[in-house]
């Protein structure tokens, strides 16, 4: 199961970071269809936010297809977005370049505005 991480001073809307992770985990292969979802009740007591926020954050992942509301049951994946499995090679050789990135002295938002810039480099002019 997913567990929520909400950094309020990241400037990103609450619901839209419980999306994002919800896909990231989707991606990673942690979440396959048929996994349930937390209900809004575990979010909330882990996270202290709004129920309404994450019943938005579900409602935008049941449009977008990818998760399901069952009534009384709770939300359930439907498909997953998995093309590389968590424990793929690349994954760790992306974890020791991040270990020596910190080592080389960068902090988070340097390591994170370097990879976006490499990622900008590498998929210029394609959607995201």
């Amino acid at each position: 199961m997913v567990e929520y991480r909400i950094d309020r001073h990241s400037g990103v809307a609450t619901y839209v970071q419980i999306v994002q992770q919800t896909k990231q985990a989707l991606r990673l292969g942690m979440l396959e269809p048929g996994d349930k979802l937390p209900t809004a009740r575990e979010v909330v007591e882990a996270t202290a936010i709004n129920p309404n926020t994450v019943l938005k954050a579900y409602r935008e992942l049941e449009r977008e297809g990818l998760v399901e509301a069952r009534r009384g049951l709770g939300t359930f994946v439907r498909k997953g977005l998995s093309t590389t499995p968590a424990d793929s090679p690349l994954r760790s050789e992306l974890d020791d370049w991040a270990e020596r990135a910190r080592a080389a002295g960068l902090d988070r938002d340097d390591i994170a505005a370097l990879f976006t810039a490499v990622l900008e480099k590498h998929f210029q002019g394609e959607p995201s």
